[in-house]
């Protein structure tokens, strides 16, 4: 685990760095101000996600990437007299403050200014000045400010402010007609008194309330227009109702629909909103299968490490193992996401099914696209080595030794590179992959699954070591290279089987919808939803699934057991919350071509989405697991399950009664 400052030093050279920033006296404030002295308690360990977070009064504190962009916005010197309207928590003020000579910062909520004066004399600011007021008029009795930025959204620039703004002084603000929807403005006073103004971007701010703002309680603001459909959920709703294929009973499901809809598809990749919930592996296997016997499908790839996927899919294609395996599968936390009885029951279907094709290269594979088993891979590359050239063995030894001291703790290894307490290890296990790619033919003579089993494993321990280092210095770039490795491992695999062959791919949706209709790919990430679309076009098919209510197996903490929890019933912001009102229990949603074209376009406005992993936090729900979406251009359809139940997991103790040669099998 990360400690606090490491997590700052990460988002201010992977985020900010990385987005743009580049004006070193902000990367300096950001790198110097502790984001986690300004949140409500027990929030602190969400300090470093470039996130905006709640605080009290309904407000947020925004994200640092938005703050970051507005001060570089407002080229501050160190002489400068900034005004801020929105004080909020007080951390924006405190980053400026560690630029500009004075700050003048105005909060309309008395409880937010009081606790915000606080918490910066706490953390030793005395050049910042705390104001509880309207901030749309400003702080006449200290103007001229030489820059003012604001934390809210208005429908117009406020003429106070302009009033008060110096000869060279610039003004950033958040400026659009709808309240939640702006663009972010700059303001320059010129020498002769007018003003220059230029548009950054698309931004999403809390309302300016104020008397040259919105009005406290006003529905739709000063500036009149039609209501946008999107801003009427009970109609959409409804339209949601029209538009889907209602599923009335899981245990009996017709998938014929989705399934002529994905037919064609080269790719189809099912998502689920959660690691933990029944409904979504059962109605996943229910497609594939389907998919499998019309010939639409020859392998499965799942969110798993290679080789703990390369025992079922031996175990599924009757491939005999080489050796006697010297690891549990799926035994790293969290057990639960593969080895339970959903998992196990497609697990058992998929061997009776290639029992009853004679052909072994027509057998329907099961493959693994993670990259978390450096050190099981590692083993399976010198168990492979052994075989076939014991002197080669030799030298990949030597080379993978120097990873041997951190395979208890992986993530250590990272660390100590990244703090310069020990060299990196990506000569050695490159070269060793080189090595393999040179032999191919005298290799392949061997045995050719094996030699690709071999070569993958290799390129996973060469991009898990990138990825370790990687979480140390940038979040950004250890989320791209992992699933940059699991697009790649999943091209492998399609070009081995052949140019025509077809795959079902099992992951999260944050892998598998389209990241750049997300928060993620506005955060500068990638995943394997955007980069298949990139590749397959129209031949890929994203699948979403998602849920409002019920139970999940999950873990409140990283590496602590499984526990069946209540999920909250979704926000009322989300997309889950019009699917919960359409009053359907369960139902398919075709998003590429709804039967009723006007529903992309109401649901084209972004909004909350929910996403729980293995870890779940109901008590920080909106903070930890929602983020912003626009569903119709993330998914080609959605999946949804009004009621949801927790996965069944597989106990050692029921796991015995398989027999070693079965891949849930455990000592």
């Amino acid at each position: 685990m990360l400690t606090l400052e490491e997590q700052r030093f990460r988002l201010v050279q992977g985020q900010l760095r990385q987005r743009g920033i580049t004006d070193p006296a902000v990367l300096a404030a950001f790198s110097a101000v502790r984001r986690e002295a300004f949140l409500p308690p027990g929030m602190a360990e969400f300090a470093y996600r470039d996130t905006p977070l709640p605080i009290a009064k309904g407000q947020t504190i925004s994200q640092p990437y938005i703050v970051a962009l507005m001060v570089e916005a407002l080229e501050l010197s160190p002489n400068d007299r900034v005004l801020e309207v929105g004080t909020g928590s007080g951390y924006a003020a405190a980053v400026l403050a560690k630029i500009a000579c004075e700050v003048y910062t105005i909060e309309r909520h008395a409880e937010l200014a009081e606790q915000a004066a606080r918490r910066l004399q706490e953390e030793g600011f005395d050049n910042i000045f705390v104001l509880q007021g309207d901030g749309t008029l400003g702080w006449p009795e200290h103007a001229p400010f030489d820059a003012i930025v604001v934390a809210a959204g208005g429908p117009e620039v406020p003429q106070a402010l302009l009033d008060q703004l110096a000869i060279g002084g610039r003004l950033v603000i958040p400026v659009g007609e709808e309240k939640n929807l702006q663009r972010l403005i700059r303001v320059t006073r010129t020498a002769g008194g007018d003003y220059r103004r230029e548009d950054l971007g698309d931004v999403r701010f809390v309302p300016l309330i104020g008397a040259q703002g919105w009005l406290d309680g006003e529905p739709a603001g000063r500036v009149q227009q039609a209501p946008r459909a999107s801003t009427r959920p009970a109609l959409v709703s409804e339209l949601i109702r029209e538009t889907c294929e209602p599923i009335s009973d899981l245990r009996d499901v017709n998938v014929g629909s989705i399934v002529e809809r994905i037919a064609n598809s080269r790719l189809t990749l099912i998502g689920e909103a959660s690691h933990g919930t029944s409904e979504f592996y059962r109605i996943r296997a229910e497609i594939t299968k389907t998919l499998i016997l019309r010939g639409a499908c020859q392998f499965v790839a799942v969110e798993a490490d290679w080789p703990d996927a390369a025992l079922i899919d031996q175990y599924v294609r009757g491939i005999a193992p080489r050796d006697r395996r010297r690891w549990e599968a799926f035994s790293r936390f969290p057990t639960w996401m593969w080895r339970n009885h959903e998992a196990l029951e497609f697990v058992e279907w998929l061997r009776d099914y290639n029992q009853s094709v004679a052909d072994a290269e027509r057998r329907v594979g099961f493959y693994g696209l993670d990259l978390y088993s450096m050190f099981t891979s590692i083993r399976a590359v010198l168990d492979y080595l052994d075989r076939v050239d014991p002197q080669a063995a030799q030298t990949a030894r030597l080379r993978y030794g120097s990873l041997t001291p951190w395979e208890g703790d992986p993530a250590l290894y990272g660390r100590l590179v990244t703090s310069g307490r020990f060299h990196a290890c990506e000569d050695e296990v490159v070269a060793t992959l080189t090595d393999l790619l040179k032999q191919r033919l005298r290799y392949l003579e061997h045995d050719g699954y094996r030699f690709f089993d071999a070569v993958q494993n290799a390129r996973l321990v060469a991009d898990a070591e990138r990825y370790y280092r990687a979480m140390y210095y940038s979040g950004n770039e250890s989320w791209n290279l992992r699933d940059q490795h699991m697009f790649e491992t999943l091209e492998r695999v399609l070009g081995c089987i052949g140019p025509t062959s077809k795959a079902v791919v099992w992951e999260h949706n944050s892998h598998l919808g389209d990241a750049a209709s997300t928060d993620m790919g506005a955060g500068g990430q990638t995943n394997v939803g955007r980069l298949c679309r990139e590749a397959y076009g129209s031949a890929a098919y994203l699948v979403g699934q998602a849920t409002d209510h019920g139970t999940v197996a999950a873990a409140s903490n990283w590496d602590e057991p499984v526990t069946f929890m209540q999920v909250r019933p979704s926000h009322p912001r989300s997309y889950e919350y019009l699917c919960h009102e359409s009053r359907v229990e369960a139902f398919f949603l075709p998003l590429r071509e709804p039967r009723k074209p006007d529903l992309r376009e109401e649901l084209a406005a972004s909004r909350l989405e929910r996403a729980i992993g293995v870890v779940y936090r109901p008590d920080t729900e909106l903070a930890s697991h929602y983020f912003h979406a626009c569903l119709p251009q993330q998914f080609d359809e959605l999946i949804w399950f009004d009621r949801s139940e927790a996965v069944h997991p597989v106990s050692a103790s029921e796991s015995r009664k398989f027999g070693p040669e079965h891949p849930f099998f455990v000592e």
